[in-house]
């Protein structure tokens, strides 16, 4: 293989990688964004301008560039990121994982349903 194949393929695999991280944090942002507007009206505004925000910086091109504009963001997210996030009550972290475990081991329970014997 070339070097000119080399440095493509290098060039290429850089970018796929810097595509992937712009699309994980554009959707953690846009997800955080839903957890800190009360009203979806106000959600939609916040989204568009978030959107903004990453479409300002789709032109460039320079991968240097692109790497210190990705950790930049990625620290402003950790930065604003919501204290107290909304999570599906049944997932992992929710109000409601694991609200009924099972019961340790030797405990028996006995299902009659309070039709008691009567010796």
């Amino acid at each position: 293989m070339s070097v000119a194949a080399l440095t493509a393929a290098g060039y290429l695999g850089r970018r796929a990688a810097q595509k992937e991280r712009v699309r994980i944090l554009y959707r953690r942002a846009l997800k955080d964004t839903l957890n800190w507007a009360v009203h979806r009206h106000l959600f939609y505004e916040d989204a568009d301008l978030l959107r903004a925000r990453f479409e300002t910086s789709k032109h460039v091109e320079d991968p240097d560039t692109i790497d210190r504009m990705i950790a930049d963001g990625e620290a402003q997210y950790t930065k604003w990121r919501h204290p107290d996030p909304y999570i599906v009550p049944w997932a992992p972290g929710g109000s409601k994982f694991t609200r009924n475990p099972t019961p340790p081991e030797g405990i028996e329970i006995v299902y009659n349903y309070g039709r008691e014997d009567n010796d």
